[in-house]
């Protein structure tokens, strides 16, 4: 394992005095919950993240940084959730905004969900959701707070940049760039990308996410409210294993499910996983990272295969890797036709900045076997999905 890089050792030694905080996970979650404002009446949703909270707070070799981490990643779920629920309860006729049509870019992760979100983010008639909103989302009328959330944004992508300098090769974050889901959804599996902490995964499996995709929706309804209404574009490798609940609260949505070698796609993933992991937890287990994704990834392809055969076909895009990967120019037209848009010629002029490498990233390498893992177990535990994507390929 390679040192840590310096900012991070000395940052892990100047928060070492606040990291006895954790033995009070409680505490911790009470002064975040006064924080964040009210939640009267919203006790199911705050304590999902108190759970958490406790189970981060007894995670396995977790650093004095990753307890920052844990912290600051409840209290912004907490501090967001309180701010819509204001923001409806003063303008209650955002819920009446149309989230109409709006496409969603699902798939596993490292299957080119992300340029498939960037490509059909060129669009004018399209609307992505950018970091800085996802992060601090509202009604964007105040010119002062709408600087203060982009700050917000550029302080993450720095510290993530500054404490993972390989993170940024595997995954660019931009501030003011379209991003995904992720960052807005409440319950997820991603804590466990940041800490060892697998007694949250039984809590995680019997979760009801209908009301996370509510939320989801009111999310981009104030976010909408009050601006020119375009067509959604939305993403995220988190929604496959979500997709009936996304389409009960979408249902005129369209499904852009993207397709991609599962050996490939969970051996990129696992190395991101690595390197995100590093800022948080020392010394790490790369085979506990390997079994523990391998697992995750899968079981969210088996669900999204299971709601797949409720998805009407003229909702359902499949967009196998070579259609991007291999040649955009070629790719993006069929994309676009697929989901019902219209590809112009300037979207073709911006075509060649989204689909390159961005500036100062090297070429992300990886390999299965650091993970613990070989292609047959891959290859098992993704049997029925590589029968669907070898027929995406053919088709």
């Amino acid at each position: 394992m390679a040192l840590d890089p310096l900012p991070l050792t000395l940052t892990n030694l100047l928060l070492r005095p606040g990291f006895r905080g954790r033995r009070a996970p409680d505490q911790a979650f009470d002064r975040l919950l006064a924080a964040a404002g009210p939640a009267e009446g919203d006790e199911r949703f705050t304590d999902g993240f108190r759970h958490l909270l406790r189970c981060w707070a007894g995670a396995d070799r977790l650093t004095p940084v990753g307890w920052l981490s844990a912290r600051g990643h409840v209290g912004r779920h907490l501090a967001n959730r309180a701010r819509i629920r204001r923001l409806l309860a003063a303008h209650p006729e955002i819920e009446r905004e149309p989230v109409e049509r709006p496409v969603f870019v699902v798939g596993l992760p490292r299957t080119a969900t992300t340029l498939t979100h960037g490509i059909l983010s060129l669009s004018a008639e399209h609307r992505c959701p950018l970091l800085w909103e996802l992060l601090t989302p509202g009604l964007d009328d105040d010119p002062a707070e709408r600087e203060k959330a982009i700050t917000t944004a550029r302080r993450l992508v720095g510290g993530i940049n500054l404490f993972a300098p390989g993170f940024r090769h595997i995954h660019n974050l931009r501030p003011e760039g379209p991003e995904e889901c992720t960052f807005a959804l409440p319950h997820t599996v991603m804590p466990l990308s940041q800490a060892v902490i697998p007694e949250y995964l039984p809590w995680h499996e019997t979760h009801d996410f209908g009301a996370d995709y509510r939320y989801l929706k009111q999310i981009y309804q104030a976010l909408q409210y009050g601006r020119p209404r375009r067509r959604w574009v939305l993403k995220s490798p988190l929604h496959l294993e979500n997709l009936d609940a996304l389409r009960a609260v979408f249902p005129d949505a369209t499904i852009v499910w993207t397709h991609r070698d599962p050996a490939t796609a969970v051996a990129s993933f696992c190395s991101l996983v690595e390197h995100g992991m590093a800022v948080n937890t020392r010394p790490l287990d790369l085979h506990w990272i390997g079994a523990t994704w391998l697992e995750l990834l899968a079981r969210s392809a088996r669900r999204g295969l299971a709601a797949r055969a409720g998805i009407p076909r003229e909702s359902l895009v499949d967009v196998p890797y070579s259609w991007l990967g291999a040649d955009p120019a070629a790719g993006a037209p069929k994309l676009y036709a697929a989901v019902g848009a219209r590809w112009t010629e300037a979207d073709a002029a911006r075509l060649p900045a989204v689909a390159a490498r961005p500036r100062g990233t090297r070429v992300h390498s990886y390999d299965l076997a650091r993970y613990g893992l070989t292609r047959a177990d891959v290859d098992t535990a993704f049997a029925d999905y590589n029968a669907l994507r070898a027929e995406a390929d053919r088709a």
